[in-house]
């Protein structure tokens, strides 16, 4: 597991630990002056509002690097596949497999595993060539994922702290009985709209950059399955 993913599941576990004392911060907070809508944001979700936005960074930083790396010219270089296609040209196919195991990405990955079976014949090199890019693909979209997770956790992190707020506004009636007033309620109700607010917030543009990136990384697929089928064609009539 990577540091990033180690990252979001310890601030899933933090969002659960705190998610009572958040309500319960929010209810204090009730008693002060009405906050602007920023300060409400920035306080009143309290801790489970704050893993919230902290996974937004995390949505964001997700954004940016997909949008860097889930190209096609960074997930293989057009000088690399060139640099293959003339070794495959002259027949020197011990330095292209070389050249691929050094500079293992998409391409030569699924290259790597039919050049050694070139003495089997061309179904069998074409064979492993698309079950090792059909892995590669998996691999991308498993990548984009993330950003599905991202966007499916926040609004259950937000509706977490509805429903923790809710209750701390149910256990303020009970305690006060007929004495109960609206800003007796207050804290737990705003704790609830800015939980849910920011669970929001964070799953629309994670979820609309999920559905935007594994559509990317499936025309990537298809374009380097392609290129891999030109490359493979060579081996017909060897």
């Amino acid at each position: 597991m990577s540091k990033f993913h180690a990252l979001i599941l310890v601030l899933v576990v933090l969002a659960a630990t705190f998610a009572f004392p958040a309500a319960a911060f929010a209810q204090d907070e009730a008693d002060a002056e009405a906050p602007s809508f920023v300060e409400s944001i920035l306080t009143q979700g309290g801790p489970i509002g704050w893993v919230i936005m902290l996974l937004s960074v995390a949505t964001l930083a997700l954004i940016i690097e997909f949008g860097v790396n889930v190209r096609a010219d960074k997930l293989c270089p057009p000088e690399l596949i060139d640099e293959i296609e003339a070794l495959l040209e002259e027949d020197e196919y011990q330095e292209a497999l070389e050249l691929c195991e050094s500079e293992p990405n998409f391409i030569t990955r699924s290259l790597a595993a039919g050049l050694p079976r070139l003495n089997e014949g061309y179904a069998t090199v074409k064979e492993a060539m698309e079950g090792a890019a059909g892995v590669e693909a998996v691999k991308l979209q498993q990548k984009v994922s993330w950003m599905l997770f991202l966007s499916n956790v926040a609004p259950m992190l937000g509706l977490f702290g509805t429903v923790s707020g809710m209750i701390t506004a149910f256990q303020t009636i009970v305690s006060r009985g007929a004495k109960v007033t609206p800003a007796d309620l207050a804290g737990g109700i705003s704790a609830a709209l800015v939980t849910t607010f920011l669970g929001l917030l964070v799953a629309i543009p994670a979820v609309t950059a999920y559905q935007y990136f594994r559509n990317k990384a499936t025309r990537i697929s298809i374009h380097f399955a392609e290129v891999l089928e030109e490359m493979t064609e060579r081996f017909r009539s060897r």
